[in-house]
């Protein structure tokens, strides 16, 4: 990365793309002043619906912004610049970050930079690890991707092509009675079996599929198949196919890292067999700190102020959000 960041710089972040209304203060020596979330649950067997969390979104933002700077010690005119998550997410989520912080650029007259969701859980999970140059694995309930920075851009060497593994544990959860996220759940049920049960296994190229996995779990629960088997087989089998791409990506690019990152990275199988990878490959292997791989203000603060840096910004005026916004398609000016 171009050491373009002046120190002291500070910057306020807002995330709101899905479930999660964050916002954190940064400063460009990778301190975190303050990171404050608050999260919409959907009732037990539902998943997120935009309208509902939307709305909580609305009814949370003056508190969590209050506190975001409360707990930085510093008031909104200190700050150098407002970041929001300008996409991929759900419409009506981001409208609300999106118009909280124009409302606060506006007012404050500092500039506005948009960021994309998925390079901010990349470039948090960087600054958090002190990766150089990793093939990233990104797993969380909007996004499945093997990805490496190459010419300016983050470049995808394989993704999903239907579900997101997020969305696979999230919806398998909801089958059960579980609430959106539910792959902590999962995981806790995964540890209580070792009895594997035949699974689709879905690669395609170095892409992978995840829709036999659910809809086949789905119908051997129903008949009645033990459901603590089911969690584990269904992890195994994911698993195992993120592993067997994210190897064939970083053999094709001879990277000496691997980075996993989102909020799935918290799950301890797949970090055991990343790192079972790595090891093959002697490659260094990091992992996202828990607390940091959820979706949370401190990615969007932290990449703000790196595009910041590259002077990056948005008039108000075209401050749009975008549902689908592929990280492949923005040119990431802050890196070599």
């Amino acid at each position: 990365m171009k050491n373009r960041l002046d120190k002291g710089i500070v910057c306020w972040g807002c995330e709101s793309t899905a479930h999660t209304f964050s916002c954190s203060v940064l400063k460009s020596d990778g301190r975190i002043l303050s990171d404050v979330k608050s999260i919409y649950t959907p009732p037990p067997g539902s998943g997120i619906h935009p309208r509902e969390a939307s709305r909580h979104h609305i009814e949370v933002a003056p508190k969590v912004v209050k506190q975001s700077l409360i707990q930085a010690g510093l008031n909104m005119k200190e700050v150098d610049a407002i970041a929001f998550s300008a996409g991929p997410g759900l419409g009506p989520c981001l409208r609300v970050g999106a118009t909280v912080s124009r409302a606060l650029a506006l007012y404050y007259d500092k500039p506005l930079v948009p960021v994309n969701h998925a390079i901010g859980h990349i470039e948090l999970a960087i600054m958090l690890t002190g990766a150089k140059d990793p093939v990233v694995l990104l797993v969380s309930g909007g996004h499945t991707m093997i990805t490496a920075f190459s010419l300016g851009r983050w470049r995808v060497f394989g993704e999903t092509l239907d579900l997101t593994v997020g969305q696979l544990l999230d919806q398998f959860g909801r089958e059960i009675g579980f609430s959106s996220p539910s792959g902590q759940r999962i995981e806790e049920l995964a540890k209580k079996s070792s009895k594997y049960i035949s699974l689709p296994y879905t690669v395609k190229g170095n892409d992978v599929s995840f829709s036999g996995i659910l809809t086949t779990a789905k119908k051997l629960f129903k008949e009645g198949k033990d459901l603590d088997s089911l969690c584990f087989s269904i992890q195994e089998t994911a698993f195992a196919m993120l592993a067997e791409v994210t190897e064939r990506a970083l053999a094709f690019t001879e990277k000496k890292e691997v980075l996993l990152a989102g909020g799935v990275a918290a799950n301890k199988r797949l970090q055991e067999m990343l790192m079972e990878v790595s090891n093959r490959h002697d490659a260094k292997f990091f992992v996202v700190p828990k607390e940091y791989s959820g979706d949370c203000g401190a990615q969007i603060a932290w990449t703000g102020l790196l595009a910041h840096s590259a002077n990056i910004s948005v008039d108000i005026e075209k401050s749009f959000v975008r549902q689908s916004w592929r990280l492949d398609k923005v040119d990431v000016k802050w890196r070599d």
